[in-house]
């Protein structure tokens, strides 16, 4: 299988990308759009027309936001709902919500190296919060996925998933002691696993799904390692918030894309697979595209979730 190349790359921003692209009566979520470059990643989409919500913890900072994207981009059409990730009933919530079809969905929330905690269901709080709880929300929203068809899932993983595969018989550090990395690179993995399952399990619905790095970039996802991240990535690597939305909105909406899915991406264009940590920011690690084991994660991720959900 050939890597699928673009005229874009590491200086790209989300405005570029989108450039020319019409999206009109198309409809979009993506979580985590209340800063950040899911707020970025969601301008962008609403410079193409589409209908746009920003699905967020705090209504307040998403309305801000929502309002300031109206404001550059000329769309009304940019809603904002609530959605905590780490509950699973706000998540069942939000889906149940959803009315019509769903063109769109960017799973871009996430937490980085966050101190050890647990959600109320005994989940390990990164793994909740960037895997199971978006999972919850792709599948819940299937049916809108499916409704018009040619849906695409955008998923935000890192080179962080290098750190740690999916660790199956300790997902939650029962007996490991916590590393707030390993537990990061175990969750990214997971979202990784996730599209190349998704794509798979989907085909029938025109669904494609395909995870991304969207580089090293200053935001409040370093909240908890001084805002600087792992602090190992050299200054001329570190992207704008602007050029970090750009993959995202690539794979959200370039024709290039069309029937894609279940691959990984770096500064636009497709990672090589790689067996070995290259010290770069570039590269998927053969487990986290691995069709076993994603489907052994969608098999986990559902016995995970509420019965019923």
């Amino acid at each position: 299988m050939t890597a699928l190349t673009t005229p874009f790359g590491f200086s790209s921003t989300a405005a570029d990308v989108v450039d020319g692209i019409d999206l009109t009566g198309r409809r979009a979520v993506v979580t985590g759009a209340s800063s950040g470059i899911g707020a970025e990643t969601a301008r962008a989409l609403a410079a193409t027309g589409a209908e746009v919500t920003l699905a967020v913890r705090d209504l307040a900072a998403g309305e801000r936001v929502a309002k300031d994207i109206t404001a550059t981009t000329g769309n009304e059409l940019v809603h904002v709902g609530r959605l905590d990730l780490t509950d699973l009933d706000s998540v069942a919530a939000f889906a149940a919500a959803w009315q019509g079809p769903l063109h769109i969905l960017v799973n871009n929330a996430g937490v980085m190296a966050c101190p050890e905690q647990y959600t109320d269901q005994g989940r390990e709080w990164q793994f909740a919060t960037n895997h199971l709880g978006h999972f919850a929300l792709a599948t819940g929203l299937h049916g809108a996925l499916a409704a018009d068809g040619n849906a695409r899932v955008v998923v935000l993983s890192s080179t962080g998933h290098q750190q740690s595969p999916v660790v199956w018989d300790d997902i939650d550090f029962d007996f490991r002691p916590y590393d707030p990395w390993l537990a990061y690179g175990q969750s990214k993995t997971a979202n990784i696993l996730f599209a190349v399952e998704a794509t798979r399990r989907w085909a029938g619905d025109h669904i494609t799904a395909n995870a991304l790095m969207p580089g090293a970039i200053y935001t409040n996802l370093q909240r908890h390692t001084g805002g600087r991240g792992s602090g190992k990535v050299p200054a001329e690597l570190i992207k704008s918030v602007e050029q970090g939305a750009a993959t995202s909105a690539l794979l959200a909406t370039s024709p290039l894309l069309e029937g894609i899915g279940g691959r990984y991406f770096v500064d636009c264009n497709e990672a090589d697979v790689v067996d070995r940590r290259s010290g770069t920011l570039h590269g998927v690690a053969r487990y986290a595209v691995d069709p076993d084991n994603a489907r052994r994660l969608w098999t986990l991720s559902e016995g995970l979730l509420p019965k019923g959900a």
